[in-house]
């Protein structure tokens, strides 16, 4: 355009039909928005919304409820529900401990070898839940390695110590990622005001460091609780005579083809893991420390104090030397017979594994997994930019009801689908509850899994992308639709290049999460649908430890490979196809 107005000139008579132009691209774009907003609307009941609800309809029946209203009466069921507690309340302690530990050291300790002390920390994150629980046996158990070969102890790690140690060194990632960034983006002008008042390296910590961290803290313990008294798979292995309601819910299904009962011992654990999330949402979430400045002015100062250096660094040593050695039985226990009983070397668990039905469960799960991380991944994005961008009085419903999917436990989640997409006449008949999924079931199979992967994955993105979404001026969607784009063709050209770091985490979480998750599958696979770590319990309960090892190991080679393509993928210069100025 070539002509300019001069100020308080009047605007030609031509002018309302721009007006009157846009009226009709914004009609299309409020229907392309409304059709958004359904079709995801749709999306998350079918994924959420409805287990829960049958979950709901099944723990509220007169059977159910009878199990429901004796958890405080009935001795055993009482007895369960403390074990629950207080497992969730040390490991949620035990695991926020160690991450803070290990992410003091990272950011605040003068060290060499940081990069490799991150990757270790990080390692939980890319296994199985077999991983950290099989190893610990073979090492720990009875007749480990190191408790009576070594040391000569006679070690029970059955049990509540057994459950602590393995449910803290597979969940303290989640904490020591949430206050590595914490800790990273304090201002340190904060530390040196201290320093200056004569406040020595100790003192600086204790009053200014610490509490600083109090929200993360807070949630990362909330946040374990949830997912220690969520896991299903450690308890099968380790718990012994200790029995939570997850552990119960799956025997009620599993072995006692009890549908109510099972949703009955469901609906009790998800009260506490729902409570807990409204908590970290509506109330930790709001405790934010902002400094003055608003982000980080200069570096900040590393400790060199022996007095607070030497503690915390051979904390932090120690946890990394358990993990390495945790990870390297993994790797040696695939290569041998029996480790720590017969280490001659030998290959027949890779065969076992590479072949038959190792081969088959390997590629549907990648297969499964791989069909999933996409639809998570856009799915979350979708979520965030509908949550912060285009919704007003239901984006907090919307946001809520995509995080269900994480706050849930995988076990109520995994029965739910189960009930929700089989026929009635499957639990009338009583006949073995998992091997039917497939059969009667409406959704079974491999469908089934793969919803089950998109909602239990979806949430990290959906986190993910409106945290980056915050960051962005809401003026480079407002000038994409002021040019007559529709609200997917802004989504799609403009918001989402622009958030590609955030749908990289998305995906990367939706694929090792898809990739490593039982909970929620074991109640859902069939003969015909073969997922790894479905077989690696199989394989756990039969004893063939060598078997497992060899699963776990090509597993985490195949989510370690998967997500480094990713990167590449969408992170080289050479494969972005966006241009930046």
């Amino acid at each position: 355009m070539t002509a300019t107005l001069l100020p308080g000139a009047p605007a030609p008579t031509e002018a309302p039909a721009p007006g009157r132009r846009r009226s009709g691209p914004r009609s299309g774009r409020d229907l392309t928005l409304v059709a958004t907003v359904v079709v995801v609307a749709v999306v998350l009941v079918a994924i959420v919304g409805l287990p829960l609800l049958r979950i709901l309809l099944a723990a509220f029946s007169e059977e159910g409820w009878g199990i429901v209203s004796s958890m405080l009466t009935d001795p055993v069921n009482r007895r369960i529900l403390w074990n629950t507690v207080q497992l969730g309340v040390i490991v949620s302690l035990v695991g926020t401990l160690v991450g803070f530990v290990m992410a003091y050291a990272q950011v605040r300790l003068d060290f060499r070898g940081k990069r490799i002390m991150h990757l270790i920390a990080l390692m939980p994150i890319v296994s199985p839940p077999f991983a950290v629980a099989t190893a610990a046996i073979t090492l720990f158990g009875r007749n480990g390695i190191v408790s009576s070969d070594l040391l000569g102890l006679g070690v029970d790690i059955y049990g509540l110590g057994g459950l602590v140690l393995v449910l803290s060194m597979s969940f303290f990632p989640v904490a020591y990622m949430n206050l590595k960034g914490m800790l990273e983006s304090l201002d340190p002008s904060l530390d040196e005001a201290a320093a200056l008042l004569g406040a020595s390296k100790g003192k600086v910590f204790r009053t200014v460091t610490l509490p600083m961290l109090v929200p993360g803290i807070a949630g990362s313990v909330l946040l374990l609780f949830v997912e220690s008294i969520a896991d299903l798979a450690n308890p099968l292995v380790l718990g012994g005579d200790y029995t939570v309601l997850a552990s119960r819910a799956y025997l009620a299904v599993t072995g006692e083809y009890n549908v109510a009962g099972g949703a009955a011992y469901s609906l009790v654990l998800l009260v506490p893991a729902l409570s807990v999330f409204l908590v970290q949402r509506y109330w930790v979430g709001r405790q934010n420390v902002v400094s003055v400045t608003g982000k980080p002015s200069g570096t900040p100062e590393l400790v060199r104090t022996p007095a607070l250096r030497i503690p915390i660094l051979t904390a932090a040593v120690l946890v990394c030397l358990l993990v390495v050695t945790m990870y390297s039985t993994v790797v040696v226990g695939g290569f041998v017979k029996i480790f720590g009983v017969n280490n001659e070397f030998t290959l027949s668990h890779y065969r076992f594994v590479l072949a038959g039905i190792g081969s088959d469960a390997m590629f549907t799960t990648t297969l499964l997994a791989l069909v999933a991380t996409p639809l998570a991944g856009i799915l979350g994005m979708l979520i965030a930019w509908l949550v912060v961008r285009k919704l007003r009085r239901t984006s907090g419903l919307m946001d809520f009801v995509g995080m269900l999917g994480l706050s849930v436990p995988g076990t109520v989640l995994g029965i739910g689908y189960a009930i929700a997409f089989n026929t009635p006449t499957v639990f009338a008949n009583r006949q073995w509850f998992p091997a039917v999924a497939g059969g009667s079931a409406i959704f079974g199979g491999a469908m089934a899994i793969v919803m089950v992967f998109v909602a239990r994955s979806l949430p990290s993105g959906q986190r993910s992308g409106i945290s980056a979404l915050q960051q962005i001026n809401p003026a480079i969607d407002e000038a994409s639709t002021s040019l007559g784009a529709d609200s997917l063709t802004t989504f799609r050209k403009v918001t989402l290049p622009l958030i590609r770091p955030a749908l990289l985490s998305g995906l990367t979480y939706a694929f090792a999460r898809s990739m490593t998750t039982l909970s929620p599958i074991v109640f859902i696979t069939t003969p015909q649908t073969k997922i790894m770590t479905s077989q690696i319990l199989a394989e756990v309960d039969a004893g063939r430890f060598g078997n497992a090892f060899a699963y776990c190991a090509i597993l985490i080679v195949i989510v370690l490979s998967v997500i480094g393509l990713l990167n590449l993928a969408l992170l080289h210069p050479s494969l972005r196809g966006v241009n930046r100025r």
